[in-house]
């Protein structure tokens, strides 16, 4: 009986623990450095073709490049997008010339020694038994295999590839665009997604210039096995004295056993190379993809089955093994056509449909999974455009529509001009409305709509019109302006008599921007003003900050609002923030702290009316209208308003319109100039009958800028 020494086995345990250790912490530094590791791999791969290696290293090598070359394989095949495998190219290349490298050791051993390592020996032994016309036999037909089928297909698929992504580059990004303009995907994913579309491109573009190695690699294996079977039969017989036979039994057996250890991995490099140049994106690795859709269609087996029972009954052709892969397909396909799941016929729209009625009390309850699309319903879309079923060729983009893109344009044109984010614009139709007709709601509530019609065009007279042209009388939808519809092929005689053409989608973008613009202040919620001062804090926290409490978020959303609601771009956040901040101990009055606002924006809000000539034509009240209206200015619930007697009120609007009339026909944009403490109850005052006209204060002009009084407003009856 043996007494175990613990002591011993303590200490070996450590021992065994501290090398695995020692191991783990060596692997682990090998990994920070993998860029020195990778070159050094290269320039030994390299010094391979020069140096000598024995035997036993070349075995291990050439188990080491079999096992490589399946791991790749495998990979490829496992892969759901080829840029999951993007360094393939490059891995491609130095694979070819380590294998390479082999073949060159190889052949050394074999022509100075007549020997080459138990790997090929077993190759040229075993695998073609010893004969070495039937191991040429086969090698050739690897390489036909390999060169005339693979190489040459995965070739011309990469080049298809590498042409066709480059070709596509332009639309997929004018796609991202169009998305983000539109609002469905945030600034991250569209950087992300055109990061992706240069990978793509550079990835099949090396893809095309790799398929070159794996041909080359074909070429020299062929050569290489000529160059062998002659060099060793010279060798053998004038050097080593071999008879011709002796010399060709050594020297081709060993020359195919390494052509055939080289070539089954290039075979295997080849087919990766097929199949990821051949792969398309999948959320399933390659092996899933292939079950599922092989076996997508039950009957296709069924017919298999079929037809094998056919052949099975043909005389002279062998009954069993027909009829045993018939009886495995048809049970296939029994199998597959009792588990599969039956399709789901769902081509209801959510929501409420025209001659539906709601589900009646005791009616089946909805099931918890349909709680989030019931919830969906609730929510109220911002801005909605409803087109009728006629209008839906104008956003399929299979049948050349563009409105989907355009409409993302408006929100970018929006941002620019008005300073804040549209918020998303939803298109769907509505089998409710007329074909030809469209809708624009806001916050779920018709606000315009109109009629186009879509293979026509809408030619609006211009001033100075040469003749009249036939079409149907209509009245432009944006703007209340008689227009005519004509045909595509009046367009040029139209241009030419005088007339502005509009293309239907572009009077919908028209209306939809104009629309935006006049309810600009009612698209401009709390989340958006947020939205708004997060961006803008990032550079400038302190502004932000003295307003985020004081006066706060609510009323700075309503001096921005009272800012668009006049059209005033708020795109200066920055002066707006400090106007209400440097205002704020005075008053928390959002229209107050607006005309502060205005004050400081009177460069930009100038700019917008000046004429061609550079000046601003401008029309004033009298001074006794500018004292009638000061002493009859009301407080109301909706700030002051101006509250003269019926008969002096219709009169000064009257006033009013017919200066703005002479200021329009002399193509000047009617501007209004008050003093500060009657402008806004002026613009109140005007708003409903005269919503185009623009009323400025005294001190929003900038002592720069000429302004030219065009004409006064008098009143013939005193209020």
């Amino acid at each position: 009986m043996t007494t175990a020494n613990p002591v011993a086995n303590t200490a070996a345990g450590t021992k065994s623990s501290f090398s695995i250790g020692q191991l783990a912490v060596f692997l682990g530094k090998i990994s920070q450095h993998t860029d020195i590791v990778w070159a050094g791999m290269v320039v030994m791969i390299v010094g391979m073709m020069i140096i000598p290696m024995p035997p036993m290293l070349l075995d291990l090598l050439l188990t080491f490049n079999i096992s490589v070359s399946i791991t790749i394989l495998l990979i490829v095949m496992y892969v759901e997008e080829p840029l999951e495998f993007s360094v393939f190219p490059s891995l491609l290349l130095v694979v070819t010339l380590f294998r390479l490298s082999l073949n060159i050791g190889s052949t050394r051993l074999i022509l100075l020694g007549g020997q080459a390592g138990k790997v090929i020996e077993a190759f040229g032994d075993f695998v073609v038994g010893g004969n070495y016309v039937v191991g040429l036999v086969i090698f050739l037909l690897l390489m036909v295999i390999q060169f005339a089928v693979i190489t040459a297909g995965a070739g011309r698929v990469a080049e298809v590839s590498a042409r066709f992504t480059l070709d596509a580059m332009p639309g997929k990004q004018m796609a991202i665009d169009a998305d983000l303009n539109a609002g469905l995907i945030s600034e991250d994913v569209a950087r992300s997604r055109r990061e992706k579309i240069a990978h793509e491109a550079d990835f099949y573009g090396a893809m095309d210039g790799a398929s070159k190695f794996v041909k080359g690699d074909a070429m020299a294996g062929i050569i290489i096995t000529i160059i062998n079977v002659l060099g060793g039969l010279v060798i053998g017989m004038l050097q080593m004295g071999m008879s011709v036979s002796e010399a060709a039994q050594t020297f081709t057996l060993l020359t195919v056993g390494d052509g055939l250890v080289s070539q089954i991995p290039s075979l295997l490099i080849s087919t990766a190379t097929g199949i990821i140049v051949t792969r398309a994106r999948s959320e399933n690795h390659m092996g899933a993809d292939v079950l599922k859709q092989l076996s997508a269609s039950p009957r296709a087996l069924a017919t298999v089955a079929v037809i094998l029972a056919g052949f099975a009954i043909v005389p002279g052709l062998p009954t069993l093994p027909f009829l045993t892969l018939s009886g495995l397909m048809g049970g296939s396909s029994y199998f597959l056509g009792r588990t599969r799941p039956a399709k789901k016929e769902n081509n209801q729209l959510p929501g409420p449909v025209a001659g539906k009625g709601l589900a009646l009390p005791g009616a089946k309850a909805e099931e918890a999974g349909d709680e989030p699309e019931v919830l969906s319903l609730l929510r109220v879309d911002v801005l909605e455009l409803e087109i009728g079923y006629g209008l839906i060729p104008l956003i399929d983009q299979n049948q050349g529509g563009d409105l989907l893109e355009r409409v993302g344009y408006i929100r970018r044109q929006v941002a620019s001009e008005l300073g804040f984010i549209v918020p998303k614009i939803r298109i769907r139709d509505n089998l409710r409305l007329a074909p030809q007709q469209y809708v624009i709601k806001l916050r779920g509530e018709e606000i315009s709509q109109g009629q186009i019609q879509p293979r026509n065009l809408l030619a609006m007279p211009g001033p100075a019109v040469s003749r009249d042209i036939e079409g149907t009388e209509t009245t432009e939808p944006v703007f209340g302006l008689p227009a005519i519809w004509i045909s595509q092929e009046q367009r040029t005689d139209a241009e030419v008599s005088g007339y502005t053409v509009v293309e239907p989608p572009s009077i919908i973008i028209t209306h939809l921007t104009e629309v935006i613009r006049q309810h600009s202040s009612s698209l401009l919620g709390r989340q958006e003003v947020q939205e708004l001062l997060e961006n803008l804090q990032q550079h400038y926290p302190a502004v932000v900050n003295e307003v985020q409490n004081t006066p706060g978020l609510g009323t700075v959303q309503r001096v921005l609002q009272a800012l668009l609601r006049e059209r005033i771009p708020i795109r200066d956040m920055v002066i707006i923030l400090e106007a209400i901040g440097d205002h704020a101990h005075e008053t928390s009055d959002a229209d107050v702290l607006a005309e502060r606002a205005r004050g400081y924006l009177g460069r930009t809000i100038a700019n917008q009316y000046r004429s061609f000539d550079g000046a601003l034509h401008v029309f004033t009240l009298a001074p006794t209208v500018e004292h009638a209206v000061s002493e009859h200015l009301q407080q109301t619930a909706q700030g002051w308003m101006v509250n003269l007697p019926p008969d002096t009120a219709q009169e000064l609007m009257s006033e009013i319109a017919h200066q703005m009339e002479a200021l329009a026909t002399q193509s000047h944009e009617p501007v209004l100039v008050t003093s500060q403490r009657i402008r806004m109850p002026m613009r109140r005052f005007t708003q409903r009958t005269l919503p185009t006209l623009a009323v400025l204060g005294f001190n929003e002009l900038p002592a720069e800028m000429e302004v030219r009084a065009e004409g006064v407003v008098e009143l013939r009856r005193r209020a």
